[in-house]
């Protein structure tokens, strides 16, 4: 089996098992990053705060992932903040804005189809430190109106959060647009861009965002790794005191190997993009979406926008049937519902009702996520599983 550009060697954790199409839960870590990573576990042991010998290449190392990571979005090294999760990042931003604000009611701004770690933060803000927090809705595609924002934004704003990418549907936010807006009032912009980074250019120059937010395991890293850019400039509340590692933010000796992990993973990023990559993923998910609906005339609807979204993401509803009793009956495949499952009881994905979706409709919702490893004959085995099952019911 090869990688979507016909060069990559069989993933080891992919071998043997169901076709997986659940890359925007998590990604199997790189090969190349395991590699790069392995010395810092074992021979380069160093504390890189010490002043010996033994903590000059752990320190060498930590500046040169800092810089990976930096060079990916388009900022300077200094202004990446390593965390240990994407959640870590959005509390870090969310809480750490709010608080250094100074303001005793800060008024903070997030969207419906936010990542819970997003939307959890904003509760928390109201409930510990007295935040007023304005959660706007989205249109049917889940993108939120420009206008909608302009119409939210007030005196006391302190803070926008609003993600690069929905991890459900893939949809795109028009981060510039509402970014640009938020300045216009003195405000600062979040963008949890935790599913598109790694799978689209991102530039945050060009989006003009103050703070975003990247995870390690979702762009072939291991879990527990993420960063947090901070703008330089923007000041920030610590999220972990102590020491003073991260430049004051988050204290902690350096998690170096993780550290080194995520910069490997920008690093090949950022040589894929250049090679083509999401252009590839779009004809493998593409393929998929135009199999299914020929297989399943009138039955498959597409949730979320046909071209705004991510490329690597296809959510779709099939009529006639539930996803997750889709997915049990399709083993070959392994792939995420639009529900979640609370004791034995499945509810619609809060994500596609937002939208506008009816609850039978988004519980026939398929996440179908592809990635680096995702091949052609991938493809066409998860259609056939698919058709296959949904004729079925």
């Amino acid at each position: 089996m090869t990688g979507p550009g016909g060069n990559l060697p069989p993933h080891p954790g992919l071998v043997g098992g169901p076709v997986y199409l659940d890359y925007n839960a998590t990604t199997p870590v790189d090969p190349r990053v395991a590699e790069a990573m392995a010395p810092y576990l074992t021979d380069f042991f160093g504390n890189p705060s010490s002043s010996h010998p033994y903590a000059d290449t752990p320190r060498r190392a930590l500046a040169e992932a800092r810089a990976e990571v930096a060079g990916l979005i388009g900022a300077g090294p200094g202004e990446i903040v390593f965390t240990a999760s994407g959640s870590e990042a959005d509390l870090l931003a969310l809480r750490g804005a709010a608080l250094a604000s100074g303001r005793h009611r800060p008024h903070v701004i997030t969207q419906v189809t936010e990542h819970p770690a997003v939307l959890e933060t904003c509760r928390a803000l109201e409930r510990l430190h007295g935040a007023r927090v304005t959660v706007l809705p989205v249109d049917r595609d889940g993108l939120v109106e420009p206008a909608t924002l302009a119409a939210a934004l007030a005196e006391d704003t302190v803070l926008v959060s609003v993600m690069a990418a929905n991890n459900e549907t893939g949809a795109l936010q028009p981060v510039a647009r509402l970014a640009a807006l938020t300045h216009e009032h003195g405000a600062l912009f979040h963008c949890d861009a935790a599913q598109a980074v790694g799978k689209i250019p991102l530039d945050v120059q060009a989006l003009g965002v103050d703070l975003l937010t990247i995870v390690g395991h979702k762009m072939y890293a291991p879990k527990g790794v993420a960063a947090l850019y901070v703008r330089d400039g923007v000041e920030l509340e610590p999220v972990v005191h102590g020491g003073g590692q991260e430049y004051g933010l988050r204290a902690g000796t350096e998690n170096v190997a993780l550290a080194v992990a995520l910069g490997t993973a920008a690093r090949i990023a950022a040589a894929e993009f250049t090679d083509g990559a999401p252009a590839r993923v779009a004809v493998l998910r593409d393929d998929l979406h135009q199999r299914l609906t020929s297989a399943l005339p009138g039955r498959v609807h597409l949730n979320g926008p046909q071209k705004n979204r991510l490329p690597n993401t296809l959510n779709v509803s099939i009529d006639g049937v539930l996803g997750h009793a889709l997915l049990a009956t399709a083993g070959q495949i392994a792939a995420s519902t639009g529900s979640a499952c609370h004791s034995g009881t499945h509810t619609p994905s809060p994500v596609l009702t937002a939208m506008g979706a009816d609850p039978a409709r988004a519980l026939g919702a398929l996440r179908l996520s592809l990635g680096r490893w995702t091949t052609p004959e991938d493809i066409e085995t998860a259609a056939a599983a698919l058709i296959r099952a949904a004729a079925a019911r």
